[in-house]
């Protein structure tokens, strides 16, 4: 990565960096930018998809719908535990 870029992005974030923090940067970037070309080149054809890299199987469910009737907005609205007219009420934040 050129340090123009380094420098453009740097600055879009916000961050100061001295030349050497931006020669380091670069160095690092490059680094990174190589590691992922390697990782590129794996070949990934019999690899199972899966949420966890150590687990035997998926803890994802099964996407089916429910055997409960079709949800309506008046259903959805009556398990709100505080209504403003037809709005959910929740607590302020900040």
């Amino acid at each position: 990565m050129e340090n123009e870029e380094l420098r453009v992005t740097a600055e879009l974030a916000e961050i100061g960096l001295s030349e050497s923090e931006l020669q380091s940067l670069g160095v690092a970037v490059s680094e990174l930018v190589r590691y992922f070309a390697t990782m590129m080149e794996a070949d990934l054809e019999e690899l199972e998809p899966t949420t966890h890299a150590l687990m035997a199987h998926n803890r994802t469910r099964a996407d089916e719908p429910s055997a409960e009737p079709e949800a309506t907005a008046e259903s959805l609205l009556e398990n709100a535990p505080e209504l403003e007219d037809r709005f959910i009420v929740i607590p302020n934040v900040l």
